[in-house]
């Protein structure tokens, strides 16, 4: 402070310092370091000698996609039980040649389970492995309809190969092809029309016909004995058709009336018939249901009727009934089976002339407007189909809806 006794005090010496403080700190480090180490070692000691057991940890690590390393996961359930097994992979179901795999949206990744050196559980999860690292979609779980740009498209959760072919299925979590392969619409009150066209894949010209010139609002029927039938399914499938699949059976004066190769008969016995229906159904994808193609004694016989509809009610597909059968037992065995189904009103194009198409198209009208709803038949003559997709456009302006079939199920699950 030298000789100045007015300087204020505390002006000698640096800023934040106080006397004695360096000396404080100089023992204070040492100490609690030495208090730190003495504690982890006593409790660590204590531990081992009383046995405590404080429960089994578990640590997950999170295994990043071709990186070969695994990092910590946080927040991902560390120490909650898992499964019977639960280290085995959902995996990516089957590849569809040059498009995007699906992964179904209730898959899981990898993960095992290995023991740590003291005995902890350690769970290792790593995605599924994804062919060339191509990205995948996923499908969530209990969905109506398809994203138009995959509409062409099997779902792989409603498929079940079997050495005809792959076959519709109930999913994993009960999902239908009913419901996947459906066509949307709007859900309203008033009067609807839904109008199948059928016979397609038998005549080139006439399938490609009917698919350019149809409203896409218009359902088509695929012959299981047609041609080229998995590229007329796509073509339809992209311009927003719903599709069916039309089996043949027999008729009652078969074979002098022979519904072509392929057809279920009386006859046959439920072995054979099975074998057709399941090599027919193989044929495509895609499809809402099936539909008869004749069968007036076939329907009509619940012996040889039975088999085939039970094997139906598995599938979560539909069926749909031509209506060209008074003594049908489709519908019987529909509702006792829990089969969504649907039946045909009226034939349109008994004769091959537009204005009789016309005039009957209006009648199904006037039965929508009565019911609330109908349904037409017609086969894809270019008649046919140039009358259909008049009367469509003019009927819309009516007020009328133009529907999918399956919109019109009486569908036991509801949809």
């Amino acid at each position: 402070m030298g000789d100045n006794i007015h300087q204020p005090l505390g002006q000698d010496r640096g800023p934040g310092k106080r006397p004695g403080s360096g000396a404080k700190r100089a023992w204070a480090v040492p100490l609690l370091s030495l208090a730190a180490l003495g504690a982890v070692l006593g409790g660590a000691g204590w531990m081992a000698l009383s046995g405590a057991d404080f429960g089994t940890e578990t640590a997950v690590v999170l295994e990043s996609p071709g990186s070969g390393e695994a990092e910590p996961a946080a927040d991902i359930a560390a120490g909650q039980p898992q499964p019977d097994g639960a280290d085995e992979t959902a995996g990516l179901e089957a590849n569809t040649p040059g498009a995007l795999n699906s992964l179904h949206g209730q898959s899981g990744a990898v993960i095992t389970t290995t023991l740590g050196e003291n005995g902890e559980e350690i769970h290792k999860i790593a995605p599924v492995q994804r062919p060339d690292n191509r990205p995948v979609l996923l499908t969530p779980p209990g969905r109506v309809g398809q994203n138009p740009r995959l509409a062409h498209l099997p779902d792989l959760a409603v498929i079940q190969d079997t050495p005809q072919g792959p076959l519709p299925v109930r999913g994993p979590d009960g999902e239908r092809a009913f419901d996947i392969y459906a066509r949307p619409w709007s859900g309203a009150r008033g009067a609807r029309v839904a109008i199948i066209v059928g016979g397609l894949g038998l005549s080139q010209t006439g399938t490609q016909y009917a698919i350019r010139t149809l409203p896409d609002d218009i359902t088509l029927a695929f012959a299981a004995n047609g041609n080229s039938l998995q590229r007329w399914m796509q073509e339809a499938r992209r311009a927003g058709h719903e599709i069916l699949l039309q089996i043949p059976f027999e008729p009652f004066d078969y074979p002098a009336n022979d519904p072509g190769e392929g057809t279920l008969t009386v006859a046959a016995g439920a072995e054979q018939n099975l074998d057709d229906l399941h090599a027919a159904m193989a044929r495509i994808t895609n499809y809402t249901g099936i539909t008869n193609f004749m069968g007036g004694r076939f329907l009509a016989d619940p012996e040889a009727l039975e088999p085939i509809m039970r094997d139906i009610a598995g599938r979560g597909i539909m069926f749909v009934d031509d209506g060209t059968s008074a003594r049908s037992l489709t519908g019987q065995f529909a509702k006792t089976l829990a089969i969504p189904f649907a039946a045909s009103d009226m034939v349109l194009d008994a004769t091959q002339e537009r204005g009789y198409i016309l005039s009957k198209l209006d009648d199904l009208e006037r039965t929508a407007r009565r019911n609330g709803v109908a349904v037409g038949v017609a086969s894809a003559f270019e008649a046919s189909v140039d009358a259909i997709a008049i009367w469509a456009n003019e009927a819309r302006a009516r007020g009328i809806e133009i529907v999918p079939v399956s919109a019109t199920a009486d569908d036991p699950e509801g949809r």
